[in-house]
Formats: structure tokens, C-alpha cells, sequence
């Protein structure tokens, strides 16, 4: 006989919905029947998801014992899909202190089950020899199992799909390099899986019997090498045949800065991708079709996950990014809207322009600002300062955007990310780039004389220490041709689309 809850569908609390997983699989959830209540340190990065308005957020952090018991209440089922990224041994603690109250919680609220996607790990290689990433994933997954509530452990290795680190990857990779000198773990043979058999999966999983309580491997069809991989990808993309020349000096720490050189994709991101593929990784069982059945062409080959990434990709049809959660070592949670809260020196630079535009007009370049589109000030000088925060670390230009033409409240716009929009008013963007300060750039589009607008920029830096304060005056010289030609080229882009409109 079924529970009342079992009726109206089961409540499932998801963790980590800001990010790449948890952002796709809400949607798979609620169209499942699911009632989704998402847990998040920011709950306004979800505003804008299309399903926002279906799926209740609560505010909490999986570290925070009494956030996450309240976020559990009422609840069947609890995806935990966070995960601490860094260097050190610092991260290894985070996941575990985390991993331990979520179980913690989830046992005394009574959910019923935990679903949680960890790393696949090679057979033949001891836990303590893995990397520190797997390692952690590896150890999550077993203070999950024995937290006394029935648990589900997917484990996966590479993921593609449209926005994945992966696939970025590969497609950087393989786009940007005719011929190309790659570490040795080219060759290391690895089982890709495209992200809609991981959402089916993730999703099935909420069904399972109460006695189940274990890892399943979860994998593609192919087996296959990441030279392989990137040599179909060349193949789908219609590209020529990519020479690529492996060289054993490679370390991990030297192939995340040639990942970070030439990908979108952050060094602190990169390195824990790069240890994992030292690694045969490789499904020893597919046990999980016996709870969750795959039909007729599942899972999906890695030729059609990559021809599904590609035109989503194409089409702009990118739902999340692997930069739709916050890159390590960057402050993630938004801030008030006026940093004035913070005290001490606040370093402003204002520009305002009356623009021959409507204001709609006007908003539609502000919008559309970063990515493919560029800042509309001297390319040369943004360029430099991408190239420069990859040297050290960062994110770079290279993240790119979501949507060319629509933004929303978390999305990373190069080396920003969206604090906060007011359709047809306020971009405010908050700085990921390396900075000695936190860093701000707002931009207004309003209503100005006889149907004209009014364009408002404001770019504001709040200094850490001595070296904040010299990196604003070391910079300030340049303000003027940066800001300056921003404010005017965005008035002229706007002027040019509502005399087009006109004509």
C-alpha cells in the first residue's frame, strides 16, 4: 500500500541546484511528479530558471547541521550533489564534515532514501593511491552508505553534454588544436556517459526498494581513450583529422595549465580533471538497469551524446555550465546591493550618457554584452587582463555566456558572473577574475527626454589591504579608455540597432 506521499509524488530535496547536475535535473524531477525543494547558500542565483516557480528554495549550507535538518523536513528523498573543490587537504575535510551531517540529518528526519553522484574509481588502484578528488568522492560515498539511511551511489566517470567541463574540454581541445603535444593520460581508456543517462538515472534512483543500499557503476556503451574521444569529436564536428603526439613529462599540475592555456575551463577546475583521467576508469557492473531500465538506445553512444551537445550548443539551447557554480577560492554567495556595507575605502568610477535609443533598445545591448559579442571597449586591454588572470589561476575571458541574447541571476559572463538583473533596467556583475578586493559593474539602461534613454555605468572596488589599494591607482590611468570608450561604444551600439529598427 502506498504512502500519502507516494500518491501526490515523492518530496525530494536537491543540493547543489545552482550547479551544472542539480540545475538539470529539478526540471527531470518535477516532470516526474516529484514536489522539489532545492537547498542553496544563495537562493537568488534560482530565481531565473525557468522552473523556479515550481520548485520551493530554502537558504542553507550542507555544512550548516541546522539548515540542512530544517531542509529535510517532510522530505522522501535527498540528492546530494555537492562537492568541495581546491587544493590542500583543506577540501577533503569540507566534503567529509559535509557528507557526515547530511546523513546525520537525513536519519533523524526519516528520509527514506539518498541519492548521490560520486566519481568512478579504477578497481586495481587502492583508495589511498587515488587522487585526493576521487579519493574524497570515494570516501562521501561510503559515509553516505553508512549513515543508516537506504543510499544510492552513481558513480560516473567522464560526463558529456552541453556546458559539461568535459566536453568543454574536448571541444577546446580538439577546435583549437590541428596538432597537439598531450600528456600521456591521452591514451588511458575511460567510460564517457552523456548527461540525460545520468539524469535518468539520478532520477530512477528515487524509486529504488528500501533494502538497496549501494555503489552502481554507471557508464556509455563505448569504451574508449580521451584521444579517441577527441578524434570523434573532430569526426561529428566535421573537422579534419586532429594529429595529436603524447609525451610522458606531463604531471597533473603541468596538464591543468595547458587545459587552463587552451580551454575555458579554470586550472582549479582542470587539475582535479586531470588527475582523474591518470585512471582506467572503466564500469565493472551495470547493475542499475535491473531498478532503472534502459529502452531502446540507452544509454546513448558517446557519437550521439556529442551530436546532442553540439547542436544544443549551436542551437543555444544550453541549460546549465559547468561554470553555473561558483569557481573555487571566489566568493560565491552575492552581496548586498550597495557595497557600502563593507566600510573603510570604496573606489568608484561613474559614466552616464544620454543615447539617441529607445530604452529598450539600449537594454538589449546591455544584455547582450560579454561572450561572442566582446565589452565594447579596447578588445586588446580585456584580452590581456583574461590572459593574465589564467597565468594566476583564473577563470580567464574564456567562460563565454550561457544564452547570446538572455541572461539570468548566476549565470558567469566571462570573468563575471550575474549578481543580479532588472530586466530592462540594471546588469549588475560581480568580478571572478584574480583581484586584492572585491569588484562590481553595474550597468543602467533608463528612461531619458522626448524617448530617448539614459545609460548609466558604474564600476566599484572595494580594496584588501595596501595591495588593493595600489592595484585601483595602478589601473585608474586606463579607466577612462576602457570605461570611457564602454559607456560610449555601448551608446552607439544601441543607437545603431534603433535607427536599423527605423530603417
Amino acid at each position: 500500500m502506498e504512502s500519502d506521499s507516494d500518491e501526490a509524488g515523492p518530496r525530494s530535496l536537491v543540493t547543489g541546484a545552482t550547479g551544472y547536475i542539480g540545475g538539470r535535473l529539478v526540471p527531470e524531477l518535477l516532470a516526474a511528479g516529484h514536489r522539489v525543494r532545492c537547498l542553496a547558500r544563495s537562493p537568488g542565483k534560482l530565481r531565473d530558471h525557468p522552473w523556479a516557480g515550481e520548485a520551493e528554495v530554502v537558504r542553507g549550507d550542507v555544512t550548516d547541521a541546522e539548515s540542512v535538518g530544517e531542509a529535510m523536513r517532510g522530505v522522501d528523498v535527498a540528492y546530494y550533489l555537492v562537492h568541495a573543490m581546491g587544493a590542500g587537504s583543506g577540501f577533503e575535510e569540507t566534503d567529509r564534515t559535509a557528507a557526515r551531517i547530511f546523513g546525520e540529518q537525513a536519519r533523524a528526519a526519516g528520509v527514506r532514501r539518498i541519492v548521490y553522484l560520486g566519481g568512478l574509481t579504477p578497481a586495481d588502484v587502492p583508495e589511498a593511491e587515488l587522487s585526493p578528488h576521487l579519493r574524497s568522492r570515494a570516501e562521501v560515498g561510503r559515509i553516505l552508505l553508512d549513515s543508516g539511511v537506504a543510499t544510492t551511489v552513481l558513480r560516473a566517470a567522464v560526463i558529456i553534454g552541453s556546458g559539461s567541463a568535459s566536453f568543454e574540454m574536448v571541444r577546446y581541445l580538439t577546435e583549437r588544436l590541428p596538432v597537439m603535444v598531450t600528456p600521456s593520460w591521452v591514451s588511458t581508456r575511460i567510460q564517457p556517459i552523456a548527461v540525460r543517462d545520468v539524469l535518468r538515472y539520478l532520477v530512477g534512483s528515487a524509486r529504488m526498494p528500501g533494502e538497496v543500499n549501494r555503489a552502481f557503476d554507471i557508464g556509455g556503451p563505448d569504451v574508449m581513450t580521451y584521444r579517441e574521444m577527441m578524434e570523434q569529436y573532430a569526426r561529428v564536428a566535421g573537422l579534419r583529422r586532429r594529429l595529436i603526439l603524447p609525451v610522458p613529462m606531463l604531471s597533473p599540475g603541468l596538464s591543468s595549465h595547458w587545459i587552463g592555456l587552451v580551454t575555458p575551463v579554470p586550472r582549479s577546475i582542470a587539475r582535479p580533471l586531470a588527475e582523474s583521467l591518470r585512471y582506467e576508469v572503466v564500469c565493472h557492473e551495470h547493475d542499475i538497469a535491473g531498478y532503472v531500465p534502459d529502452g531502446p538506445g540507452q544509454p546513448c553512444s558517446f557519437a550521439t551524446a556529442l551530436s546532442l551537445a553540439l547542436r544544443r550548443v549551436r542551437e543555444a539551447r544550453v541549460t546549465t555550465r559547468w561554470s553555473s557554480a561558483s569557481t573555487p577560492g571566489i566568493p560565491s554567495d552575492p552581496l548586498p546591493t550597495d557595497p557600502d556595507w563593507a566600510g573603510g575605502s570604496l573606489y568608484t568610477d561613474v559614466r552616464e550618457l544620454d543615447v539617441d535609443a529607445s530604452p529598450e533598445a539600449l537594454w538589449r545591448v546591455v544584455e547582450g554584452i560579454g561572450g561572442d559579442n566582446g565589452w565594447y571597449s579596447f578588445p586588446l586591454a580585456w584580452a590581456v587582463r583574461g590572459w593574465l588572470d589564467r597565468l594566476v589561476g583564473g577563470v580567464g575571458l574564456r567562460r563565454g555566456r550561457r544564452d547570446a541574447q538572455r541572461l539570468r541571476v548566476g549565470d558567469s559572463l566571462d570573468f563575471w558572473r550575474v549578481e543580479e538583473i532588472e530586466p530592462g533596467h540594471l546588469l549588475r556583475l560581480r568580478a571572478e577574475m584574480r583581484l586584492p578586493g572585491l569588484a562590481w559593474l553595474e550597468m543602467y539602461a533608463l528612461e531619458g527626454p522626448g524617448g530617448r534613454s539614459h545609460y548609466r555605468q558604474r564600476a566599484v572596488f572595494h580594496p584588501s589591504g595596501l595591495l588593493g589599494h595600489a592595484y585601483w591607482w595602478s589601473v585608474a590611468p586606463f579607466h577612462a579608455v576602457v570605461f570611457g570608450g564602454m559607456a560610449r561604444n555601448i551608446a552607439r551600439a544601441a543607437g545603431r540597432e534603433t535607427n536599423g529598427r527605423r530603417a
